[in-house]
């Protein structure tokens, strides 16, 4: 099956925030905002069904190694082994019940200020620094920590689906600062890693696709046209389906306010990995 994937970058309005000293007036939240190959998602839909109509929700704990390559200029970007494993402590609590738990593999940390200062989605920084570092194989999780600049951009993840055809280019690339302990506002928590590793499983965003048609692939989220900013009270940009999911880790609503997955997004993860990872 070809698989198309046509990836944009999704950019959000987030007013008054700072980052680093220096004003930030539209923050690109998350890098992945992508439509697939309508036949894979109902293969992917089929799948999901047929397994929770089977009472398959409880499958076999699958222990996920992580590679984290700390990229720094020298000065910026260094995490201490605190903060990275203080990450991968609070990545296991948010995924506590979704069969999925994380181990550290190892750690690398690589001096490249070209690296550090202008990766990003498809430039020949990323394929450089993926090439050289990205460890195991489609069931490793190899993190990278970089700066994005003033764009705001926290981070992106590959989906489950794309490793066969670039297996070098698998990953989370997620922007310093963000881990358990660190100084970006509203995102300093771990949160941000919590989400982009909810993309390798193969979830989507929220608010996938608007009020119409499949969404975001999931049976039990709310449709959800609006990213979220902060953590609102009764927000509903789809009247009539319920409630925004304002608390799930796949909205954009600060991390202070993402807290849980729904039975649906968990079906979804461990189906897509089964076929594609694990």
């Amino acid at each position: 099956m070809q698989i198309k994937l046509t990836f944009i970058v999704a950019t959000v309005a987030v007013m008054a925030a700072t980052a680093f000293g220096k004003p930030v007036e539209t923050q690109h939240i998350c890098g992945n905002n992508g439509a697939v190959d309508p036949a894979l998602e109902q293969h992917i839909a089929d799948r999901v069904a047929a397994s929770r109509k089977a009472g398959d929700n409880q499958r076999a704990a699958v222990v996920v190694p992580v590679y984290w390559h700390v990229i720094t200029d020298g000065t910026s970007g260094k995490a201490t082994s605190t903060q990275i494993q203080n990450t991968i402590s609070l990545m296991n609590a948010e995924y506590a019940g979704t069969g999925f738990s994380f181990q550290l593999a190892g750690t690398d940390t690589t001096v490249n200020s070209n690296w550090y200062n202008n990766v990003n989605q498809g430039t020949s920084a990323e394929a450089a620094m993926k090439n050289a570092l990205r460890k195991g194989g489609p069931e490793s999780l190899n993190i990278y920590t970089v700066s994005f600049g003033n764009s705001g951009l926290l981070g992106y993840a590959t989906f489950p689906w794309s490793y066969s055809s670039a297996p070098k280019n698998d990953g989370l690339v997620i922007t310093a600062n963000t881990w358990v302990g660190g100084s970006y506002p509203n995102y300093g928590t771990g949160k941000v890693f919590v989400h982009e590793a909810g993309h390798w499983f193969g979830l989507y965003h929220v608010f996938q696709g608007g009020c119409s048609g499949s969404g975001d692939g999931v049976d039990d989220t709310a449709p959800q046209s609006a990213v979220t900013r902060g953590c609102p009270t009764g927000q509903d940009s789809c009247p009539g389906g319920g409630l925004d999911n304002v608390h799930n880790h796949m909205d954009y609503s600060s991390d202070a306010c993402r807290t849980d997955f729904t039975p649906g997004q968990i079906s979804r993860m461990q189906s897509i990995s089964g076929t594609y990872r694990f």
